[in-house]
C-alpha cells in the first residue's frame, strides 16, 4: 500500500503560500531630512539558518572569485511536522468531481484530509538594527497571534482550504559582540505553526445511477423471500452526476418468494 507512488503537492503549497507572505518585504533608506533615497526589496529563498550563516562568513577569494553574501536577506524552512489529532475528521466522507472528459460517467474522489501541523522558522539577516526593526514591523503587526492565507490545496477536485498559520515568538540575535574582523548580522528568527491538512491519493469510480434495496419481513434474509424492493433513479434518467436533478422512487411488492442474485443480476 504505501509503496505505490502518489503526490499531489500538499506541502509543497503549503511551503509556497507561507513563502509568498514573506516576499514583497522592503527597507527604505532615508536622508537626514527623512526623504527616501532606496528602497531595497529584501530577497526571500528556502534555505536553513546555518547555510546563510556560512554565506555571511565567506571571503573572497582571487581564483573563483567567490564573495559574501549581501544584506539584508530573508530565508526560511520546515522545522517540525506533528500530527493534529484535535481537528480530526471523519474518515468515511468523500470530496467528489466528475471527469470532464468522461461524459459524466466516471468521477475522481478523495477521502477526508490528516490535519497536520508544521512549523517553520522565518530568518531576517540585515547587517544594522534599523534595517532589521523595518522588517519584522512589516510582519508582526498582521499576525494577532494568527493569519490566515487561502491554499489551492486540491486543484483537480477545485478544494481550498483556509490555513491559519500562528506566529509563536520571535527572537533575536546580534553579532556585534564578535571580533572586529567578523561581519555583523543583526538577525530575526521567527517561529511559526500552519495547521493545514494533507490530501492522501485521488481515485476514480463509475457514477452510481440506479440505487435498489430489497426489504425483508423477517431478519433472515437467507431462508426468506424479499417482499418489497425500493428504486430510486435520477429524474432525469439522462442526467450526469454534476448536473441538477431530482429523484424517481419506485416501490414494488413481490408474492413468488424470490430472492436477488447480485451475480446473475436477476431474481431466483
Amino acid at each position: 500500500m504505501f509503496g505505490n507512488y502518489f503526490y499531489n503537492e500538499s506541502l509543497r503549497r503549503m511551503t509556497i503560500a507561507f513563502g509568498q507572505i514573506f516576499n514583497n518585504i522592503q527597507i527604505k533608506r532615508k536622508d537626514s531630512g527623512g526623504s527616501v533615497i532606496q528602497s531595497i526589496r529584501v530577497p526571500l529563498a528556502y534555505g536553513p539558518k546555518e547555510k546563510f550563516l556560512v554565506r555571511l562568513d565567506q571571503q573572497p577569494s582571487l581564483q573563483n572569485r567567490e564573495f559574501a553574501i549581501t544584506l539584508p536577506r530573508m530565508g526560511f524552512e520546515i522545522s517540525g511536522i506533528s500530527y493534529d489529532a484535535s481537528r480530526k475528521l471523519t474518515r468515511v466522507q468523500k470530496f467528489k468531481r466528475v471527469k470532464t472528459s468522461a461524459e459524466g460517467k466516471i468521477m475522481d474522489y478523495n477521502y477526508m484530509p490528516v490535519p497536520y501541523n508544521i512549523s517553520f522558522n522565518l530568518y531576517s539577516f540585515t547587517a544594522t538594527a534599523e534595517g532589521g526593526l523595518q522588517i519584522i514591523e512589516q510582519i508582526l503587526p498582521f499576525f494577532q497571534p494568527d493569519y490566515t492565507v487561502t491554499i489551492n490545496a486540491l486543484p483537480e477536485l477545485s478544494i481550498k482550504r483556509d490555513v491559519p498559520i500562528i506566529l509563536n515568538r520571535v527572537e533575536y540575535e546580534d553579532s556585534y559582540t564578535e571580533s572586529f574582523t567578523k561581519r555583523r548580522a543583526v538577525i530575526y528568527t521567527l517561529s511559526f505553526t500552519a495547521k493545514t491538512y494533507l490530501f492522501g491519493p485521488a481515485s476514480t469510480q463509475k457514477v452510481i445511477k440506479e440505487v435498489q434495496s430489497d426489504v425483508y419481513t423477517d431478519t433472515d434474509t437467507v431462508n426468506k423471500a424479499r417482499e418489497e424492493r425500493i428504486i430510486v433513479v435520477p429524474n432525469p434518467t439522462s442526467a450526469d452526476a454534476d448536473d441538477d436533478f431530482g429523484f424517481t422512487t419506485t416501490i414494488q411488492n413481490f408474492t413468488d418468494g424470490k430472492n436477488y442474485n447480485t451475480s446473475t443480476d436477476s431474481d431466483e
